[in-house]
């Protein structure tokens, strides 16, 4: 299956956006694109339903989460599995997408207005965060829970999250009638287009406050620092993320707390360099090791260990130690350790030392062979003949 845009780039707004602001995103595209305003736009019709997808992944809260951890595959497509209707685990249906676009009120429909006029002014969610937390290989390859503190806002326990003074309570918006909108009627060649807007005075909350709490001066919530754990599994790597649902600032006026997003990256470590699930080590040996061999001790991500030499090992050869690197990330194998062979030429000699050498120069087995000339010697034969 051909990969998804991202639900978020298709409705044009941020991973932090709100409900609110996905729900006008949505609108505004639908209307854009809707089969009626685009007749015979095949492009068109494949963009509606593009939109109508992803609106119905982010406007579902258990859904976006899901999507915000773990992508296409959180939503039933993807890795291993397949989708219920081929548009990322969920059914999508053109006409039925047309009813909800109707209902939402373009068009007079009444359905969808009559809805939040009846129920009052939403609350409004808390804003996400996000903390970076630094791993070591070693903490990589095992998994491990850290703590991590948390500046954030709480809901005020003085008027328990309503913004009011104790004993008295939040009044309806006399503006929006306590809908939280504000809807403007015009008419068009389509039919009544509808405009709604969040009312400005209560910000959508269909409420405000005459009467401010002291402790949290009206908004419902006061600063606060905290400590969250979390549970990092084996395997991560640099710039993957877990969302932990709820942590985030609390919501004003009693609104739902938004999450704490852990974006994971890695510390350099001392010996070793990541490829992967695979960690590279630099093996220096010495002439004498690498010509006749020998057994050395190399570093692994848990401990020391024995690696045999071979006489006539070469620089730049890879010593492959199985299942010594990383861990699949919620897999079954592990990656290997690579140990790749430099060879360390000494810069200083003593005299003996350069006797010894200069005697191995001339035997028989440190010569170059006759088929291996040097390419400027060849060279020259070639350009003499």
């Amino acid at each position: 299956m051909a990969n998804k845009r991202d639900y978020y780039d298709v409705l044009g707004v941020s991973r932090e956006a709100s409900a609110d602001d996905i729900k006008k995103a949505y609108r505004k595209l639908a209307m854009e694109y809707h089969p009626d305003r685009n007749k015979g736009d095949a492009s068109a019709e494949e963009k509606f339903k593009e939109v109508g997808e992803a609106y119905a992944v982010l406007s579902d809260q258990q859904k976006r989460v899901q999507y915000d951890r773990f992508g296409q595959a959180g939503t039933g497509a993807g890795m291993g599995g397949g989708t219920q209707g081929g548009y990322g685990g969920f059914e999508f249906d053109l006409s039925d997408a047309l009813r909800q676009f109707m209902e939402g009120g373009f068009f007079g429909g009444g359905a969808f207005s009559q809805q939040r006029q009846g129920g009052g002014g939403a609350r409004v969610r808390g804003n996400d965060l996000q903390v970076k937390l630094n791993l070591t290989l070693e903490e990589i390859a095992n998994g491990v829970q850290k703590k991590l503190k948390v500046k954030r806002f709480k809901t005020c326990a003085e008027c328990g999250g309503s913004g009011a003074k104790k004993g008295t309570q939040r009044k309806t918006c006399p503006t929006c009638h306590g809908s939280g909108q504000i809807r403007q009627v015009t008419n068009s060649f389509l039919g009544q287009f509808v405009n709604i807007q969040t009312c400005p005075q209560c910000h959508g909350e269909g409420k405000i406050t005459t009467d401010p709490c002291s402790v949290c001066k009206g908004d419902g919530r006061v600063r606060d620092e905290t400590v969250v754990s979390v549970d990092i599994p084996a395997g991560v790597s640099a710039g993957q993320y877990l969302t932990l649902r709820n942590e985030g600032n609390a919501g004003p006026h009693g609104g739902p707390s938004g999450d704490l997003v852990v974006v994971i990256d890695e510390l350099p470590h001392e010996y070793f360099m990541r490829d992967g699930d695979n960690i590279i080590y630099i093996l220096p040996l010495t002439i004498p090791q690498a010509v006749l061999g020998d057994e050395v001790e190399v570093p692994t991500l848990t401990g020391r260990a024995r690696l045999k030499i071979e006489p006539g090992t070469e620089p730049g050869r890879i010593l492959r130690m199985r299942g010594k690197g990383l861990p699949a990330l919620n897999g079954y194998r592990a990656g290997d350790e690579l140990v790749e062979v430099r060879l360390n030429v000494p810069k200083r000699l003593s005299s003996r030392e350069k006797d010894l050498l200069n005697e191995l120069r001339n035997s028989e087995n440190f010569r170059t062979p006759d088929g291996e000339k040097s390419f400027f010697k060849r060279s020259k034969e070639r350009s003499d003949t």
